[in-house]
């Protein structure tokens, strides 16, 4: 695709994400995702206590399907992608820009993980049902600075996941790159669990799905990290990679760690791990000083990606 429809698909994209976030769920790709997902995860992860397949079958039923999935997406955001390179550039620009924009989520992501700290003004109790939105975690136990950390993680690990990633997709590859990075991400989100979920046994199953999250995230996760260090005013580079390495995740530890070094606070999951065990506990303030860290870290990521496909054009 010409860097200039890029360009101009990439502005219009956040500008109707600002203006008017999610489409409605029956226009939503990632919805239709969703359900192919769903149906598929039946049929290929067995019955909690139910005599399964072997390891081996049941992993590669889960690849196949992931698979099947993936070149589907793929094929339809190709097409899309070469039927507008045939119209002129603006409007190019602005169709792509619709078909980006719900392959990413900054407005939802921001209103969600600023409401759990609207919510704890109210209680504890409004807290954690906001909270329980957004993480798979049981918050019941949680108590008020658990519950703002788990909000400031989230914003964290998916400022990556549902910006950076398909962003830095989108501009790699186009259309096609941020649909399959997108697909990836929600098999990730529904099978990517080691052992019971809703029923069903997933570690092998959702093995795959799993691994491929983390090889499509790993750079992401990265300039994520990178991006938060920026719009904070630099951090050491040594010790956010301690830090980082201080969760089970290989990717999502970068952007979590970033944040915490970055607000000076402690971020943590209970009976999981600890990040700057050494500082104190965020506050209210803390919640609205990671939002304003956030959108920073976005607003350069425009830039960048703005100057990367300017670059890429003159080539």
């Amino acid at each position: 695709m010409d860097a200039s429809v890029l360009l101009v698909a990439l502005w219009v994209a956040f500008g109707l994400d600002h203006a008017f976030g999610e489409p409605a769920a029956r226009w939503h790709p990632v919805v239709w995702m969703g359900r192919y997902l769903q149906a598929a995860g039946q049929r290929i992860a067995p019955l909690a206590g139910s005599v399964g397949l072997p390891d081996a079958r049941v992993f590669a039923r889960g690849a196949a399907a992931w698979i099947a999935g993936a070149v589907v997406v793929v094929a339809i955001a190709f097409a899309l992608q070469a039927a507008l390179q045939q119209l002129p550039a603006w409007v190019a620009g602005l169709l792509a820009g619709l078909a980006l924009k719900p392959l990413f989520a900054w407005r939802m992501l921001r209103e969600e993980t600023a409401g759990v700290e609207q919510a704890l003004a109210d209680s504890l109790e409004a807290g954690r049902a906001r909270l329980g939105r957004l993480v798979s975690r049981d918050v019941a136990q949680l108590d008020a600075a658990a519950v703002r950390e788990s909000a400031i993680e989230s914003l964290a690990e998916n400022l990556d996941d549902s910006v950076v990633a398909p962003v830095f997709w989108f501009v790699l590859l186009g259309l096609p790159g941020a649909a399959v990075y997108r697909f990836a991400n929600t098999a990730d989100a529904m099978w990517g669990y080691r052992g019971e979920r809703g029923g069903r046994v997933w570690e092998w199953a959702g093995k795959f799905a799993a691994r491929a999250d983390d090889v499509l995230s790993w750079v992401p996760a990265r300039i994520t990290a990178l991006l938060i260090v920026i719009a904070q005013g630099g951090l050491r580079w040594r010790a956010l990679r301690a830090e980082a390495a201080g969760t089970s995740s290989p990717n999502s530890g970068w952007p979590m760690a970033a944040m915490a070094l970055a607000l000076d606070v402690r971020l943590g999951k209970p009976g999981g791990y600890v990040l700057h065990p050494a500082a104190r506990s965020p506050g209210s303030e803390d919640g609205h000083r990671a939002q304003a860290v956030a959108a920073r870290a976005v607003w350069i990521l425009l830039v960048l990606a703005s100057g990367a496909i300017f670059l890429g054009g003159l080539r």
